[in-house]
């Protein structure tokens, strides 16, 4: 795509020190610090931080957020549901599904002619939990690179999850404890546990409860569940049960009260076997709310934009990609963005 005269994108977005800033507008896209206008992609901690002036983000990334940090997380909330748009000092801001989490949302942000679109993090893959990512085109992608070394490449999620249940059926008498993240990941896990026809009782961490009430006051079905608590019964009860837990509670003294448990582990880390054997992970499992390297590929050679940002990760194998692709680059470098979180 060709710029409008004398525009340049830079213009519309550049990088400082509290995020990414729009200077017409007069905003930031997911800033690290408190600033007075936020749009904000997702409710991941590490993009959606409490004490801005105003935010806007699409309902259910309000929610996540009244929830995580209390309701007086912002000054002004501002609700910007899917394909609706608002528009402030001349520059208009949408947000489209980003299929990470629930709520999440691409920030596509036009000016004069000129249309950059902020992914966030994303996936391209179906999930059972939220909106699956929209491609937009646009003069300029900004895209995350978390996984963005061909190593990458994350198998069918539906054989992960049948390689757990093979492992409850094989082991009876153990409880396999599944390490998720609390947002996104946990629910995902037990959404897919359902659609692979698991309809027992899963119990869930502590930690979890209040996201999973969120998810189903969302319409996410998770099916019965139940907290993870010996204090209910023995811990001889848990046997042939699936819990799920944030991934600290692996290595906590919490995990050893259940029947031999099986640490297992849902991130798009485990395809790199050795974080598995670092944390003591006895059956891995490669599930990512990521784009792995042929989705953010894939992604690029679809939307064929004028300009390709990369905000966080890999950057200088997917930098190379696009040189190689005759797309022009360029690592943002932004500070602040933990590829853990979520992960």
């Amino acid at each position: 795509m060709s710029y409008p005269a004398v525009i340049k994108p830079q213009d519309l977005l550049c990088p400082k020190p509290g995020g990414l800033y729009c200077p017409p507008g007069d905003f930031y896209i997911d800033p690290v610090r408190p600033v007075d206008r936020a749009v904000i992609t997702h409710g991941h901690s590490d993009h959606a931080r409490a004490g801005h002036g105003m935010v806007a983000a699409t309902p259910q990334t309000l929610a996540i957020m009244a929830e995580r940090y209390g309701e007086d997380f912002t000054g002004q909330r501002q609700a910007v549901p899917y394909g609706e748009s608002f528009t402030h000092n001349g520059v208009e801001v949408s947000l489209v599904p980003a299929g990470h989490v629930l709520g999440s949302a691409q920030a596509v942000v036009r000016w004069k002619g000129l249309t950059i679109v902020v992914s966030g993090d994303y996936k391209r893959r179906r999930d059972p939990t939220c909106a699956r990512f929209e491609p937009v085109p646009c003069d300029v992608f900004v895209t995350e690179a978390t996984f963005g070394l061909p190593v990458f490449r994350h198998p069918d999620d539906k054989g992960e999850i049948a390689a757990l249940l093979k492992s409850v059926a094989q082991f009876p008498e153990r409880a396999h404890i599944v390490g998720a993240y609390a947002l996104g990941k946990a629910q995902r896990v037990v959404r897919l546990l359902r659609e692979a026809g698991w309809d027992r009782t899963i119990h869930v961490h502590g930690a979890m409860e209040r996201l999973n009430r969120l998810y189903e006051a969302h319409g996410v079905d998770l099916g019965p569940l139940e907290p993870a608590t010996t204090e209910r019964g023995k811990a001889g009860d848990f046997a042939g049960s699936i819990i799920v837990a944030p991934p600290s509670a692996l290595a906590d003294r919490w995990s050893r009260r259940f029947p031999d448990p099986v640490d297992c582990f849902a991130s798009g880390w485990m395809r790199v076997r050795a974080r598995a054997r670092q944390r003591g992970v006895e059956l891995p499992l490669i599930i990512s709310d990521h784009a792995d390297w042929d989705e953010l590929t894939d992604t690029l050679a679809e939307l064929r934009p004028g300009e390709v940002w990369i905000t966080h990760g890999r950057e200088e194998a997917l930098e190379r990609w696009c040189e190689l692709e005759g797309i022009p680059a360029r690592a943002l470098r932004l500070v602040g963005y933990d590829e853990e979180d979520g992960e």
